[in-house]
């Protein structure tokens, strides 16, 4: 059922308690009736513009898609024409590009001042040649790049085991999803014309040997002279055995077979919703790639698919015309999980109706079958939640791992009964947790042992991690979540807790892979080190405090701009925001910094209190969520709620 609260009218809260208050009841307004949440998950407009192109492949957009999407992708253009990837960050030419086209599409013309700025700038910085390989694939499925200058990923890729270098499991379940439809897309080579060209985005000839440049952000470091003459021999190999694929009689029956396997391989995979991996890559150019192969729009599967988009479309009206733009994934496990955690904090009991509609929804949402996780860890049993409403192939071992958290927080709707499925399904969750250990002794986020150095060497690799090591944050909340069943002292949480402390910068600070960045490590490590049995004293935690309280803004806030995954002197600087606010001092309240008139933590709680709106939430137009380091960004509109209650709570609770 929906909950509802009367929210507090008048003027502004001025006490952390009021404060509080006011969060909490906007927060509770906000469940669904079925007893989740789910906040926008906010990325760039490649998003919007690659929906448009998929849709001109396909011969299926219309008109007032366009138009929407058209007016959405030109509000976010900035006044030196570039589109960037986050909010107040520089532009970025792969992304400026692909908006570009979008707008040609809907009949933007390239005379127009907002696209002359947008052509010249994109000129300037070495036009098409210098986007991301991502960008060229897109190009060239229109002929406005040669598929010959792509680098080339085989089809037969699928046949090689699981042992063997290079095969499809040592890539991110993300990478992985999208690598296999795009061996299709690669080998069949579709070409079909836009209704214009994009000769205003040639730019200047690049001399022989010059690497392509990106404004805006420093290059990424490159693969060593090693590496890159083993990967560029590699790549040059496989362009000859394309050539030879369509040739030779054995090797076309192989490259068929491959495809038809690799197709297999997609096809098991759509979920129910029809999304591939609860996301857009692989979603989109799984769609592309088989209907490459013969499947027709009217095909099960492509129509799952189409159909499934329509649940990540956000159709706004505006002074303008209606707007419309796609989300690259939803978040509603992870949303709902945090919004219990930081409900309990506030105060509600666990048998609040709130929390017992939120457990129901959760257990009903537990991931019991099969799933890639399976091909790294065959004898383990599944358990786990995925992030998403339907990802069920791809549980994921951050959002299991605050799903025990919050499900430790709230009864379940139905009682003893209720309750016992509830600790049957923590029990379940927290094996299933502990299984999924890398072998050095961190977490990654989707799969075990997922390190290979391999794939991100590959030319083709140019955007993104490709891989999914563990990180600070996903190990942090594992062994926080281990030590809240009472394991703290297992073999499984004393190695995460080793791995953490050997994680730490020099700097006293821990690297944040999900959220923006230092902070957001650092906030997430800090608690579950002291959760874990870490003393306040120690000098890894004093480290950290001492870190955090350099890096306080003069107002009081903590912030982080995204160009700190560039340039890690920008650690723990950036305008101040409410999430971020929240995770430093969610790690200083765990550290023992709370007590009245402690400074920092003093400061921080009244910013938010002063920058808290009449509503109840916050203003956070930053990007504060990380979809991969360096290249995609995420801003999660929940995370200037649930973490600034959570915050509050827990210094209310410690205060009061």
């Amino acid at each position: 059922m929906t909950v509802t609260h009367s929210r507090p009218q008048g003027r502004a809260a001025t006490t952390p308690a009021q404060a509080l208050a006011r969060a909490r009841d906007h927060l509770l307004g906000l469940q669904h009736g079925q007893g989740w949440w789910q906040g926008e998950l906010e990325t760039n407009v490649t998003m919007d513009a690659e929906d448009l192109l998929l849709r001109e492949f396909l011969q299926i957009r219309t008109r007032e898609q366009t138009e929407a999407s058209a007016r959405w992708i030109a509000s976010k253009q900035r006044e030196d024409g570039t589109w960037a990837n986050f909010y107040g960050g520089p532009g970025d030419l792969s992304t400026t590009v692909e908006a570009y086209v979008a707008l040609r599409l809907a009949g933007h013309k390239p005379a127009e001042p907002h696209m002359a700025r947008a052509a010249e700038w994109i000129r300037a910085g070495g036009g098409i040649p210098a986007t991301r390989v991502f960008t060229r694939i897109w190009l060239a499925m229109f002929g406005e790049w040669p598929w010959d200058d792509l680098p080339v990923m085989p089809p037969e890729l699928i046949y090689l085991p699981a042992w063997f270098p290079l095969n499809v499991y040592d890539w991110a379940y993300w990478a992985r999803q999208t690598l296999v439809p795009l061996t299709i897309v690669g080998t069949l080579r579709p070409v079909r014309p836009l209704p214009f060209t994009l000769n205003e985005l040639a730019g200047p000839p690049a001399r022989p040997g010059d690497p392509p440049r990106r404004p805006g952000r420093t290059d990424r470091p490159g693969p060593g002279p090693g590496w890159a003459a083993l990967f560029g021999g590699l790549d040059r190999g496989l362009h000859g055995y394309e050539r030879r694929a369509h040739g030779a009689a054995p090797v076309r029956a192989v490259r068929r077979a491959a495809m038809r396997r690799c197709a297999e391989w997609i096809i098991a995979r759509q979920e129910k919703d029809g999304c591939w991996g609860g996301i857009q890559p692989p979603w989109v150019y799984s769609l592309i790639a088989l209907h490459l192969l013969g499947y027709g729009l009217d095909h099960p599967v492509i129509k799952r698919g189409l159909a499934g988009l329509e649940r990540f479309t956000i159709i706004e009206d505006t002074p303008d015309g209606p707007v419309r733009r796609l989300e690259a994934c939803q978040s509603p496990v992870w949303d709902t999980v945090l919004a219990v955690v930081a409900l309990a904090d506030a105060g509600l009991p666990p048998d609040h109706a709130a929390l017992t509609a939120a457990a129901g929804w959760l257990l009903d949402e537990e991931i019991t079958g099969p799933g890639d996780w399976q091909v790294r860890r065959p004898e383990l049993a599944p358990g786990g939640w995925a992030f998403e409403f339907d990802n069920d192939i791809y549980p994921d071992i951050d959002d299991t791992a605050e799903v025990v958290l919050a499900l430790r927080r709230a009864h379940s709707p139905a009682g003893p009964r209720g309750d016992a499925a509830r600790a049957s399904a923590i029990e379940r969750g927290v094996r299933w947790m502990a299984g999924m250990q890398s072998r050095d002794g961190g977490w990654g986020a989707f799969d075990a042992d997922n390190t290979s150095p391999l794939p991100p060497k590959l030319p083709f690799c140019d955007f993104g991690a490709v891989v999914d090591p563990p990180s600070a944050d996903v190990t942090a909340h594992v062994v926080e979540a281990l030590a809240a069943e009472g394991l703290a002292g297992s073999r499984a949480a004393r190695r995460g807790v080793v791995w953490l402390l050997r994680a730490q910068e020099d700097d006293g600070s821990w690297f944040g892979r999900w959220g923006a960045n230092y902070v957001y490590g650092t906030g997430a490590v800090v608690p579950a080190l002291i959760a874990a049995g870490v003393k306040p004293g120690k000098p890894a935690i004093r480290r950290a405090v001492a870190w955090l309280e350099e890096h306080q803004n003069a107002d009081g806030g903590w912030g982080e701009d995204m160009r700190s995954y560039d340039d890690p002197g920008l650690a723990g600087r950036g305008e101040s925001t409410a999430s971020q606010t929240a995770w430093a001092l969610l790690a200083l309240l765990a550290a023992g910094e709370g007590g009245l008139g402690d400074a920092a933590v003093e400061r921080g709680v009244r910013w938010l209190v002063e920058h808290q709106r009449e509503d109840g939430t916050w203003d956070e137009p930053q990007y504060t969520g990380t979809g991969f380091p360096r290249d995609f960004y995420l801003n999660y509109h929940l995370y200037r709620l649930v973490f600034p209650v959570t915050a509050l709570g827990r210094y209310v609770a410690g205060t009061s």
